[in-house]
């Protein structure tokens, strides 16, 4: 790391302004990546449903009830 950080040295301020940005940047995408594993508690959830609609009456449906 300390390769990194004598590059860093060289640069102007402007540009280690923007080095600081970036690497907040990526940061805060390795942290979203690290997020919670995918639930599935809605798996099954519709299942009272699949007599009375088509997949397609259920996906119309779900977005009004998400949107209520």
């Amino acid at each position: 790391m300390a390769g990194i950080e004598e590059l860093v040295r060289e640069l102007s301020p402007e540009h280690r302004r923007e080095t600081l940005d970036f690497v907040a940047y990526l940061l805060q995408k390795q942290k979203r990546k690290q997020g919670r594993p995918l639930r599935q508690t809605w798996a099954g959830a519709l299942r009272r449903y699949r007599d009375t609609y088509t997949a397609l009456d259920l996906q119309k449906e779900s977005l009004s009830w998400r949107t209520e």
